[in-house]
């Protein structure tokens, strides 16, 4: 083991940027936190500061490193938000243009009109692209005609991949196209952002699980998908980061004084699933957080799914790539916040005691959809729909709608993971803030008919950041050494019959029925 004491952590994620200190038990030692400012100039527009970020990541850094010292770190990692991103200039290092997030959706329409020109591309000239399409081709060949393949709702361009907000970035932002022209244009996602700054433009990479998740790398080619690239016409002058292993040599940092090896760069849900230890096939985790990410661990075998999920590399470690399928929920734990924000609830915990003071939801359901549907739907034009009010319905019954529809979401996800998959998933792993609310997690046990096990450390993206720094440079030897490290904080049971579980799942997918396309049926006071 290195002879540090510590692991520091970046660990920036979508509404919370933290920087975390673990010792060799994988404890946290110490911690500091800010929120990041979200920047909404219209709606379903997301954006933050690039340099409020930087700024923040240094502050928190400093923060926690005022107990442990900056001389006793043996490493360091980055886990972040995915797909959010940012382009700058090489020469001056400045952002062009706010960091467009992975909640934003203007590039909807943009997707909307490329989408049936890439399906026409596929159908007519299978031979020529089936090399570039191979995110879906190779896998599906066997199982699948062409006819087949246009129709699954994986090959459908989305707002979150990386690819549509460059493009709006490149033609509405004046100085872009003549920053490209030079060849000075740099994409990034915060990981490579950061890391970029921490090196002082020495480093500018990214690590496999990070690329994946823009949407624009093939993960089973394992590079930049120039299919994908063109499809959202990109332009060939931008710089593209280098991308190197998920537990890596990303350089060393000076900005806390004594030299810190960086050497770990992770996406935030592949740094939860390696905190988890789901380090073999089938392994699942839950992360509830500002929104929910159910990961599968698929082993060394990528699997393109026919149900609306994502394939993804988890991570790059010792030379082999470990893949996973994923299905998320846009809005749960900023759900939660939105209760909040009525005033039905004071805080969320209250969440939990209101929902326990009543036997059932008096038949009302709650879709979460108030950035629209998620996996396995894919309806960005779905909104938010509380549905079987009466006046039996009182306050208690909307806050425990509102918390069962985070296991439905999970429960969608679960039953086409399996399909997917054909792994008989037996339990599940939650982290996450919301996974402290004890009434969610029995829930969704109880919806999914499947063991829930909550650790004693919801931080998981930090520490699986932190584990992956730390083998890195020997601190840990192995993933057996992390594995005698997972400490159970409590295990739920289902605990509901099976007849009632159908019954009500059978409710909630009418309800999702009637949350579908709202956004783009106009009525005389909106139009």
């Amino acid at each position: 083991m290195s002879d540090k004491k510590y692991v520091l952590v970046n660990d920036v994620g979508t509404t919370i940027l933290k920087a975390v200190v673990l010792d060799e038990q994988t404890n946290i030692v110490s911690e500091a936190s800010e929120e990041i400012s979200q920047i909404y100039p219209k709606p379903g527009w997301c954006e933050q500061d690039p340099n409020e970020i930087w700024n923040k990541s240094l502050a928190t850094s400093k923060k926690a490193l005022q107990k442990a010292g900056a001389e006793n770190i043996a490493a360091m990692g980055l886990v972040t938000q995915r797909a959010t991103i940012i382009l700058w200039d090489q020469t001056t290092g400045k952002p062009i243009y706010n960091a467009v997030t992975w909640q934003d959706v203007r590039a909807a329409g943009f997707c909307q009109k490329i989408n049936s020109r890439a399906a026409i591309k596929l159908f007519h000239g299978l031979g020529k692209t089936a090399e570039k399409t191979s995110l879906l081709i190779k896998p599906l060949r066997k199982r699948a005609g062409v006819k087949r393949l246009i129709q699954l709702s994986h090959f459908n361009f989305l707002p979150i991949q990386a690819g549509a907000r460059i493009n709006w970035i490149i033609n509405n932002v004046p100085e872009a196209k003549e920053i490209l022209q030079q060849g000075n244009l740099l994409f990034g996602t915060i990981d490579t952002w950061l890391l970029w700054k921490y090196t002082q433009g020495q480093v500018y990479a990214t690590d496999y699980s990070n690329a994946s998740s823009t949407g624009i790398f093939d993960p089973f080619a394992l590079g930049w998908s120039k299919f994908i690239m063109n499809s959202f016409d990109m332009p060939k002058e931008l710089k593209l980061p280098e991308i190197k292993q998920t537990s890596d040599n990303f350089g060393k940092t000076t900005a806390f004084g004594a030299p810190i090896n960086i050497t770990s760069v992770v996406a935030d849900q592949q740094a939860a699933l390696f905190g988890e230890a789901c380090f073999s096939s089938g392994d699942v985790k839950c992360t509830n957080g500002t929104g929910t990410f159910i990961d599968i661990n698929t082993g060394n075998t990528p699997i393109a799914s026919s149900h609306g999920l994502t394939p993804l590399i988890a991570w790059k470690l010792n030379d082999k790539v470990t893949y996973m399928l994923e299905g998320f929920v846009q809005t749960t734990g900023s759900l939660v916040q939105w209760l909040k924000d009525l005033e039905l609830i004071e805080s969320p915990e209250e969440s939990e005691d209101l929902a326990k003071s009543v036997e059932d939801t008096a038949g009302v359901y709650c879709v979460p959809a108030l950035t629209g549907l998620g996996a396995p739907y894919w309806d960005p034009n779905a909104r938010g729909t509380i549905i079987g009010l009466t006046r039996k319905a009182k306050k208690e019954h909307i806050v425990r709608a509102a918390l069962e529809s985070i296991g439905y979401s999970c429960n969608d996800i679960i039953e086409v993971m399996k399909k997917d998959t054909d792994f008989a998933i037996s339990s599940i792993k939650a982290d996450g803030g919301a996974s402290k609310n004890d009434f969610i997690l029995q829930f969704l046990a109880d919806i999914t008919n499947t063991k829930i096990e909550r650790p004693k450390v919801l931080e998981m993206t930090a520490l699986g950041a932190g584990c992956l720094a730390g083998l890195a440079v020997g601190y840990w030897k192995s993933t057996e050494d992390l594995l005698k490290n997972r400490k159970v904080d409590h295990i739920f049971m289902p605990e509901m019959e099976e007849n009632t579980r159908k019954a009500l799942c059978s409710q909630w997918k009418r309800a999702i029925e009637r949350s579908y396309n709202w956004a783009t049926e106009r009525s005389p006071r909106t139009s």
